[in-house]
């Protein structure tokens, strides 16, 4: 299992890394064009409605079909499985990408009635076109997921890196002609060149049987898995967009605040939190098929302390930077200093929300793997309707920086309920070993803040990009070295994966 997952992880993290920087470009073209203007804010607040569907689709197909494509192959079923949900997927897509372009006129004033009529025009329209990709997403989702069932990750990023870049290039092309709308007339674009991107590499291996006709019931059987799968995923996008309709309330920019803040805060959860998580899923998979409990467990273990290990130092980093980052990667063209500051200020309080959601990135795909999703649902709906109360308690008190705050407070208690029902499941987990590398993971950590903070006093006012350099290189040597002295078992077990793969070569 380690060597498989220390592989894996290059070529993933390697993928995920060009996505989520593909990503931060995207964000820093609509902040050069658009700034913290109310085109901005329609246009991130209106991606959110269909992103949920996305999501839906993307993630929740590869949390249920992974296990049950594995699953299937031992059954020597693999083909047929794969052709029945993919043909299925798509005609269910179909059907709610045409809903959801006929709903789009009432839903952004019934979400968003605080907007300008000039703000509700852009992001109905922007939602009816990122509506209209459903279709080819769902398509997408289920080939992504054959991908990583395959252990071929970096397949699946790629594909969506086509996404991202082709609404860049629209952007580049035909923002000052046609403004927010090149952005999602490049994702849809996006959408089909990655599909045809997908079906270029699976077609030739006749690993997918799509002449026969569709087997409903073989495809309600899949969705009763997928459905709990995909409803916890638009959860987490429900959650977000409760924070952006509070956030619609606190006047213009405020949206924009609050997506760039989070989209920089949560990138190292977005590059290692699923990285990890993603990793040890199929291993997962295969532990519980062979009904090998105490492999299952360790693989949670494992997978809980290495990403501590990797995020912890990475959020904290981010934080002693933020001011620096922000500037340096969106304040251009229409985006202000005081546009800066603002998002420095939200970006702080989403430091709780990044670390507890990435811990449950693994917690989650140990339900997902036992098939129980059902269970993460059941307490996703319960972190709405705190999210909400959060959300209405620190907005009324310190306005949109409440907002980060209310997400913070409900990843903690989300994250907590999660565990507690798990380890009731699977009968405990090494409460002791995890403790202890929690503890040597912290100390280092927190060595490692205190040389940064010492070489920032040196260095303030070089550079942004110097600082930046500087500080992430002592930073890392500071946390590396503490974490090697104190034998801290995530770092060995890394450590040792280099080593054997250094010796292989």
């Amino acid at each position: 299992m380690k060597s498989r997952l220390g592989l894996a992880s290059i070529l993933f993290i390697g993928a995920t890394l060009l996505l989520k920087v593909s990503g931060l470009i995207r964000d820093m073209v609509i902040a050069y064009y658009f700034g913290d203007s109310y085109v901005a804010d329609a246009y991130l607040a209106a991606f959110i409605i269909p992103n949920m569907l996305i999501l839906f689709m993307t993630n929740g197909m590869k949390n249920a079909l992974v296990p049950s494509y594995i699953e299937s192959v031992e059954e020597n079923n693999g083909k047929r499985y794969l052709g029945q949900v993919f043909k299925g997927t798509f005609v269910l897509a179909f059907i709610l990408s045409i809903i959801g372009m006929l709903l789009a006129p009432y839903l952004i004033p019934l979400f968003y009635p605080d907007f300008s009529p000039e703000a509700t025009e852009i992001a109905t329209w922007v939602t009816v076109i990122f509506f209209a990709c459903i279709s080819f997403v769902g398509m997408n989702s289920v080939l992504e997921a054959f991908f990583d069932a395959e252990s071929k990750f970096s397949l699946s990023i790629v594909s969506q890196i086509i996404v991202i870049l082709s609404s860049i290039f629209a952007a580049f092309l035909f923002a000052n002609q046609i403004g927010a709308y090149s952005l999602a007339l490049g994702y849809l674009a996006g959408t089909v060149l990655s599909l045809i991107f997908k079906l270029f590499l699976v077609v030739p291996r006749k690993v997918m049987d799509v002449k026969q006709k569709i087997d409903w019931p073989e495809v309600k059987q899949f969705y009763w898995i997928f459905l709990p799968v995909g409803l916890t995923v638009a959860v987490g996008q429900v959650n977000l967009m409760v924070g952006t309709i509070f956030a619609s309330y606190q006047g213009e920019g405020a949206v924009t605040y609050i997506n760039y803040a989070k989209n920089l805060v949560h990138m190292p959860q977005a590059i290692f939190g699923v990285t990890i998580a993603t990793i040890i899923f199929p291993l997962l998979s295969k532990a519980v098929t062979a009904d090998d409990t105490p492999q299952f467990k360790k693989g949670i273990e494992k997978g809980l302390t290495t990403m501590y290990l990797v995020l912890l130092p990475s959020v904290l980093g981010m934080m002693l930077l933020m001011p620096n980052l922000i500037e340096l990667f969106y304040e251009r063209g229409a985006f202000s200093n005081q546009a800066t500051t603002a998002t420095t200020q939200v970006a702080y309080l989403y430091f709780g929300s990044v670390v507890f959601f990435s811990l449950n990135n693994v917690i989650n795909k140990g339900f997902y793997t036992m098939k129980k999703g059902h269970l993460i649902l059941m307490i996703s709906i319960g972190s709405i309707l705190l999210n909400v109360v959060f959300n209405f308690i620190f907005s009324k008190w310190l306005g949109y920086l409440g907002i980060p705050l209310a997400a913070s407070l409900m990843a903690l208690f989300y994250t907590a309920a999660c565990l507690v029902v798990f380890v009731k499941l699977v009968g405990g987990l090494d409460f002791k070993y995890l403790a202890i590398d929690y503890v040597k993971i912290t100390a280092a950590a927190i060595v490692m803040s205190g040389a940064v903070l010492g070489v920032q006093q040196l260095i303030g006012g070089w550079p942004n990009i110097v600082e930046i350099i500087i500080v992430a290189v002592v930073g890392a040597i500071a946390f590396a070295a503490v974490a090697f002295l104190l034998k801290t078992h995530a770092f060995l077990f890394l450590l040792n994966n280099v080593r054997k793969r250094n010796k292989k070569g």
